[in-house]
């Protein structure tokens, strides 16, 4: 968005829907719906957030007082419900409207940030600092970040920094931090100089039945696979006892599994004689899901069904 202001001609005033259209923001938004199944509140929550963003930069072409707003957000859930992939978009659309230099995302964990003896933290929170400087700085499971029953921690050195640049250079910088709910109220409480200057709090709900079916559905669209009707059928019922398990990650253990069916395809027409066709390429079978240990009812815990026990953040 151009600003005439600054120009010393500031309009009476604007075509907020003609500008919104200029700046592509409105398409992002519509992919944001079309990309991402479910997350509702979510949507709901980007889309107010940018129109204020939005309204800000006309604002400032009307000449109007504007502050340096403060976009520093946290976003909680459990894992695999889309918090890495929402930074990623979020970055996009800020840099779009001019609020980032940069259209870019640097994920960190505390093993990013935090050292091993004296002297290292502050160099190594500097450098990542260094690296996200004009764009997005994701923390995943920030509340790692400092571990008070540990009187050898370092994380209050690097959490003092980050907190000092989240405030001096917020201008320059979004910090996202990312985990779970409780855990990140919790990290707030005992260091209360982060939820001061976090303005935005969005909370992402888990996905339900219906929406983890369509998601990876989605994700056999995508790598040009299908479903058979009786695999389709199938996967309802993996999907519901699945989510009754530990460790469930929501999309996250969606993909787990959609790439064990890959494998257990693969492994199924190697092993059938004679010619394979493109449809047989394509094309997941009941015989591809029923093997899991999910409907067989054996005791999980295994790496193939399991092997989703990190609580990390991915792109959902």
């Amino acid at each position: 968005m151009a600003d005439p202001a600054a120009e010393g001609h500031a309009p009476d005033r604007l075509d907020l829907a003609a500008l919104y259209a200029e700046s592509e923001i409105g398409q992002m938004l519509a992919a944001l719906d079309d990309d991402l199944v479910g997350l509702l509140p979510v949507k709901r929550r980007i889309r107010e957030i940018t129109a204020h963003l939005f309204v800000t930069r006309a604002r400032q072409m009307m000449g109007l007082a504007t502050g340096t707003p403060t976009l520093h957000m946290a976003f909680t859930g459990n894992p695999g419900t889309g918090k890495t992939t929402l930074a990623l978009r979020m970055a996009s659309i800020l840099h779009k409207l001019g609020f980032i230099r940069r259209d870019h995302v640097i994920s960190v964990t505390r093993g990013d940030l935090v050292g091993q003896y004296i002297g290292h933290t502050a160099p190594k929170t500097k450098e990542v600092l260094k690296k996200a400087m004009g764009g997005v700085l994701f923390i995943d499971e920030a509340y790692y970040l400092h571990r008070p029953e540990n009187e050898r921690d370092y994380g209050q050195e690097a959490i003092e920094i980050l907190l000092q640049v989240m405030e001096n250079q917020r201008e320059d910088l979004v910090v996202i931090l990312a985990g779970y709910q409780d855990r990140i109220d919790t990290f707030f409480e005992s260091n209360p100089g982060f939820r001061s200057r976090i303005a935005h709090h969005i909370e992402f709900p888990d996905f339900s039945d219906d929406e983890l079916l369509a998601i990876t559905c989605k994700m056999l669209e995508d790598s040009q696979y299908r479903f058979s009707p009786q695999a389709l059928g199938l996967l309802r019922h993996y999907i519901a006892a699945r989510r009754q398990q530990p460790n469930f990650a929501n999309a996250r253990s969606m993909r787990n599994a959609f790439d064990r069916m890959r494998l257990r395809q693969s492994l199924r027409l190697f092993e059938t004689p004679g010619l394979v066709d493109r449809t047989a390429l394509a094309t997941i079978e009941a015989a591809d899901i029923s093997p899991s240990r999910v409907l067989t009812g054996l005791k999980s815990g295994s790496q193939e069904e399991h092997g989703d026990h990190h609580d990390t953040e991915e792109a959902a």
